[in-house]
């Protein structure tokens, strides 16, 4: 359904262009407030109600809320509608159960724009109710006295003309209030015109009342209408006098009977929560009118349920507003995407979908029954919308505005709005304004972390802005809350026009004190907590980046986060502006554990590239600019580039830093590959638990085909990383000694898979993956039905550029075809582990590949065994010969 929009139709000259103000689906929300008046209407036909039972929870109140420019008021203007007639119903919402009651909506606009008056509010019920055409005596005599106190010598037509309300409900209620004054008057044999003597009417009356006289038995039945009547006419006695309205629409008879709906726009406009004095009143007039629906549509949820506003208002707490009370899991209303049970009245406004942002945004401009917008623009436009309808309606008139000099094209779309913040600050506090900014710097946070980040000495201002419907919570994260990420965007990167923006400095200085405030978070935890390690990293590598901060504790989480060579993505966004050139220390930190992740993914020789240029850039503190080195060395070593690597290796393990071990380690590898293997044990045998020593005899055992040895160096390698926590190497010994044992015993090997495959869940270590999946080839030698599988798996890692696992991958080809006898095959494997040998590194593979066929090598072999070749080749046959036996291939 679509109205004329005004602002954008005087927004153009050109008279083709229709401005379609297009209301976009929101059938959860006409499903939620069907659902609450039907339960509504069913509450107030149980015999057991009574409308003068002021001690009875209320759950006659139904909430929107969400944050400024979702659609609340346009929701709020379609629900009116929808109620007020099926013909303006969109048909998608389908036909309610309640189609045959009378339903009366009447909307009432609490803006401060608007200037809508506790007054106005009560007059604009009761015009409504004229409809009912009906007299209503005991709430018109109430209102006529608290007038004449009120507003002498005003009349109340020509106040309702002003106001509006005679155009909006029709002149009939001063004709109707005084057409029940004279009744009550007559019935009283008082004489004289009723109009200026109401105090005469009223003092009568309550004597009546008193007296219990026979003439007003039907207005007897109000029990408080004698008090009301005493009472001093003034704003707080009108906040009582609804009670009368509600006690009169239960006295109707059946085939004048209808059910009112007052929906209450702006809602936050009534008031902040420190000054309730309004919202006190229209919390009143709710409670008063039990037979009344009121739907609320504002920014924040109600909190009537809180019990800690007692005092502030009448009605507080869970007993008295079940509806509105928090769930028992804690989690505020501002992120229950749905109602759950037993909380079904405060609702978030969500943002639109992907697909009602276009249908939103092609049907608001058509030309000749097209979307004026295009396809293209409007994609940019929905992509960073987030889904907030405001942004929408901000770039349509953006649209109209470029329009009317040249053709608007998508890169005029990449635009932040700065109404937005204004929109969003407007009705905060000053230091809820101070946190918002604060926390604009962090993807998310707690209480704690967002009142650091903001300086503040206390969590309230904080407290009170995560009630706030653009903030949003996982309950389940690592921190619980973030902001709207629109919102988010938008305050970080829009001309900011408030008055208390903030410069750059009060930017930088915040984004120094959310650094701080996460480091804190993270040196507080003794345990290796993984989750909140990442989580800091990635939160604080971008304040350090984008505002050019000291790495302090980035520096020692660094460390932490590769020492457990897990590898999780950890690279936040691009920097502003979009310049990769490094700058800052940060920087280059940024770049270094972002090539250390992403090696995993790319080609070494990409790894190789980012990381020299990391270590030609001088940026980085000697002892990370060492981790460079090394992590440089290795890609190089899995690369073939065996002298770089050395080089590497040697300038690291000479440093005597924390990666000396772990360098002497490449060091043993280096010799290992070139196939000096008794200096490369010799080496293992210094490096002790830091340089990996059992896993490094593992590898440097089994070439020889002693696969029980390794598998036990490989076992006690694994135990170790257990014991001192460190998951990534605990997973890559797994796999290596599943391997060795898939040469060995297949079933025994079934289990080790499935160990290191469970090991490495969550883990991000391409390489040690293809060792699991080489594995399992080894483990089916002799009996794979094809060979597409190792296809695959080879175009995966030469993707990588790891040769070691591609020479492994064709020994265990080699092996397979060993089993089987294919001598030609074996060769043709040979000739490829030959060219993987050009640079001098893995030729022993070949010399293996012979061993395992009974093949005479063409020379001398180059590699210097641990004992006799004749030993390593008979230990490779014999393991051929055994799975021949086992696969039937025996000959």
């Amino acid at each position: 359904m679509a109205g004329r929009d005004l602002r954008a139709l005087f927004s153009t000259n050109d008279r083709t262009v229709a401005a379609a103000e297009a209301f976009t689906n929101r059938q959860t929300q006409w499903d939620l407030a069907a659902a609450a008046l039907t339960e509504h209407l069913r509450h107030i036909a149980d015999p057991g109600f009574d409308v003068e039972d002021l001690e009875r929870p209320r759950n006659n109140v139904i909430v929107f809320h969400g944050v400024g420019g979702i659609g609340k008021t346009t929701l709020s203007r379609k629900l009116e509608a929808a109620l007020a007639g099926a013909d303006q119903r969109p048909a998608q919402w389908g036909e309610p159960a309640w189609s045959e009651e009378r339903i009366l909506p009447v909307r009432i606009d609490l803006s401060r724009s608007a200037g809508t008056t506790f007054e106005d509010l009560v007059l604009t019920i009761r015009a409504a109710l004229t409809e009912l055409d009906q007299p209503l005596p005991a709430f018109d005599i109430a209102l006529r006295r608290y007038w004449e106190k009120q507003h002498p010598g005003e009349s109340l037509e020509e106040y309702l003309s002003r106001r509006g309300l005679a155009a909006r409900f029709g002149k009939a209620m001063p004709q109707q209030m005084q057409s029940a004054l004279s009744d009550v008057a007559q019935a009283l044999l008082l004489p004289g015109t009723v109009g200026t003597a109401i105090g005469a009417l009223t003092g009568s009356l309550v004597k009546a009342l008193r007296e219990r006289r026979q003439t007003v038995r039907a207005l007897a039945g109000c029990a408080r209408l004698e008090a009301l009547l005493e009472a001093e006419p003034d704003l707080d006695a009108l906040s009582f006098y609804p009670h009368l309205l509600a006690w009169e629409l239960a006295q109707l008879p059946a085939n004048k009977q209808a059910v009112p709906v007052v929906l209450l726009d702006t809602f936050e406009d009534v008031g902040d929560r420190t000054h309730r004095d309004l919202e006190r009143l229209i919390q009143r007039v709710v409670w008063l009118m039990p037979n009344v629906l009121f739907v609320v549509t504002g920014r924040s949820r109600l909190q009537w349920a809180d019990p800690g506003l007692q005092g502030q208002l009448d009605y507080t707490g869970p007993t008295a507003w079940p509806g509105l009370s928090s769930p028992a899991d804690g989690i505020p209303a501002a992120r229950a995407a749905r109602p759950a049970a037993g909380y079904g009245r405060q609702v978030l406004v969500g943002d639109f979908s992907p697909e009602d942002c276009d249908d939103h945004l092609a049907r608001r401009l058509t030309h000749d029954g097209q979307p004026l917008i295009g396809a293209e623009i409007r994609q940019i436009i929905t992509d960073r919308s987030h889904g907030l309808p405001l942004y929408l309606d901000l770039s349509v008139m953006r649209f109209l505005e470029i329009r009317r000099t040249r053709r608007p094209v998508p890169a005029d779309f990449d635009h932040d709005f700065g109404a937005l913040i204004a929109r969003t600050l407007s009705d905060l506090t000053p230091d809820e304004r101070h946190v918002l900014r604060s926390i604009s710097l962090l993807d998310a946070f707690d209480l704690p972390l967002a009142t650091a980040a903001a300086g503040l000495p206390h969590e309230a201002p904080a407290m009170r802005l995560i009630e706030r419907p653009f903030i949003r919570e996982n309950p389940f994260g690592l921190w619980p809350f973030h902001l709207h990420g629109l919102i988010r965007s938008t305050i970080r990167s829009a001309d900011d026009a408030t008055d208390d923006r903030w410069s750059a400095r009060d930017w930088k200085q915040a984004a120094d004190r959310a650094l701080a405030a996460l480091g804190t978070q993270w040196a507080a935890r003794t345990d290796r907590d993984r989750v909140l390690l990442v989580g800091c990293l990635r939160q604080g590598l971008p304040l350090a980046r984008d505002f050019r901060l000291d790495l302090g504790w980035l520096a020692d989480a660094a460390w932490a986060y590769v020492s457990d060579s897990v590898w999780e993505p950890i690279a936040p966004p691009a920097r502003p502006g979009g310049t990769s050139n490094l700058q800052t220390a940060a920087d280059a930190l940024v770049e270094l554990l972002a090539a250390l992740a992403r090696r995993q993914h790319e080609h070494r020789s990409v790894t190789t590239s980012r990381l020299t240029t990391i270590t030609n850039s001088g940026l980085l503190p000697a002892d990370l600019h060492e981790m460079a080195l090394y992590y440089l060395a290795k890609a190089h070593r899995d690369l073939g580039h065996s002298p770089a690597s050395r080089q590497g290796m040697q300038l690291v393990a000479e440093g005597g830093g924390r990666l000396a071990p772990a360098a002497r380690r490449g060091l043993a590898h280096l010799a290992r590959l070139a196939g000096d293997f008794p200096t490369a044990y010799e080496t293992a045998q210094t490096l002790g638990w830091a340089g990996r020593q059992h896993r490094v005899e593992g590898d440097i055992i089994w070439p020889h085909g002693d696969m029980n040895r390794a598998a036990a160096a490989y076992i006690a390698a694994r135990d170790q990383a257990e014991q001192h926590g460190v998951a990534g190497e605990r997973a890559t010994s797994q796999a290596q000694r599943a391997l060795v044992l898939a040469f060995t015993d297949p079933d025994t090997a079934d289990d080790e898979l499935h160990l290191a495959e469970q090991l490495l869940t969550g883990l991000d270590l391409r390489a040690t993956g293809f060792t699991v999946r080489i594995a399992s080839l080894v483990r089916d030698a002799g009996a794979l039905p094809d060979l597409e599988a190792a296809r695959a798996l080879r175009t995966e890692i030469r993707d990588t550029g790891i040769t070691a696992a591609e020479a492994v991958l064709e020994l265990a080809l080699a092996f397979h075809h060993a089993v089987q006898g294919e001598e030609d095959k074996v060769c043709v494997v040979i000739s490829r582990l030959r060219e993987l040998a050009g640079t001098g590194d893995y030729a022993y593979y070949a010399d293996i590949a012979h061993y395992m066929a009974r093949l005479p090598l063409p020379t001398t072999t180059t590699a210097r065994w641990l004992d006799t070749e004749d030993q390593t080749r008979a230990r490779w046959y014999n393991l051929v010969n055994a799975r021949r036996i086992h696969t039937g291939h025996a000959r």
